[in-house]
């Protein structure tokens, strides 16, 4: 394999001398031509514009199978890394780097792979990009008015279609929720429900993904999933203790309860008025 490191690195620095000497050189007075910059992939200066409908696309895709190891807003989640900060995102152009790594999945670290065509890829790869723009654009982003959803189509959401009262009440856990939270954090609590695992509460184990696995002999260990891919699994059991187990095909069996199975569900249905009705709706309990 021929690596291009060193030269290019060469080239970089023989065009960073040429750029200073036209600077050295400028007349007095006169600002020198600002030097070109990069455009296009996440390490660009500038960052290559997506359009709406790809950006969609590559949500839907990305949220569908990405989510639930990566974070819904790819900032990680509860086994897969930060998206956003990855070399191979940040290096990437267009989806060759990403595809490599969707297409061949790493094993070795629990991602399967994906059969994506090359199209997903691509929308896969904007989404990602368009994240890394935004986080590197925070300083300057406003978050403008949320408020534009409609509160009766959101309670009718939240009774209905959504299902939300199965596991939730606005007398009871959702009391008082539009004082408690100002419109954005409503909003960031639908979409992302598992945000905010570095700041610990109470009800983080009430939110744990837990298993419960058979060994051959009979035994029954119970406890919040660590991590699981097709050749291990670990927990951590009742008694704080790291089990690790090798797996064998369906040996030894593994049960996975996930009590955000339901929200998981939702953000494959969830459309952009379902969003913003159901955060006008709680914003509404007062």
């Amino acid at each position: 394999m021929i690596h291009f490191v060193k030269p290019c690195r060469v080239a970089l620095v023989l065009l960073s001398g040429i750029g200073f000497q036209m600077m050295a050189q400028a007349p007095p007075g006169q600002t020198p031509p600002a030097p070109a910059r990069h455009v296009g992939g996440g390490l660009g200066s500038e960052y290559k514009a997506y359009d709406a409908a790809t950006l969609e696309r590559g949500k839907k895709t990305y949220t569908a199978n990405c989510a639930f190891c990566h974070g819904g807003n790819a900032k990680g989640g509860e086994s897969g890394p930060d998206l956003l900060r990855s070399l191979t995102v940040l290096h990437d152009e267009n989806g060759e780097m990403i595809g490599k790594v969707v297409l061949n999945g790493r094993p070795d670290k629990g991602m399967p792979k994906f059969g994506f065509g090359p199209e997903q890829i691509a929308d896969i790869s904007a989404f990602l990009h368009d994240g890394v723009r935004a986080a590197a654009e925070r300083g300057t982003y406003k978050i403008l008015d949320i408020m534009v959803g409609d509160a009766k189509a959101g309670q009718a959401y939240f009774n209905g279609a959504g299902g939300c009262t199965s596991c939730h009440s606005v007398t009871g856990d959702l009391a008082h929720a539009g004082s408690k939270y100002e419109p954005v954090d409503l909003q960031q609590k639908i979409v992302m429900p598992r945000e905010g695992r570095g700041r610990r509460t109470a009800s983080d184990k009430a939110m744990a993904v837990t298993v419960t696995v058979t060994l051959p002999s009979g035994e029954v260990v119970n406890g919040i999933l660590n991590r699981m891919d097709d050749f291990a699994i670990s927990l951590v059991d009742q008694n704080g203790d790291y089990r690790s187990f090798s797996r064998d095909g369906d040996v030894p069996k593994v049960e996975l309860h996930d009590p955000m199975n339901a929200h998981t569900a939702l953000l494959k249905r969830y459309t952009d008025a379902d969003i913003h009705n159901l955060t006008a709706y709680l914003e509404t309990l007062k």
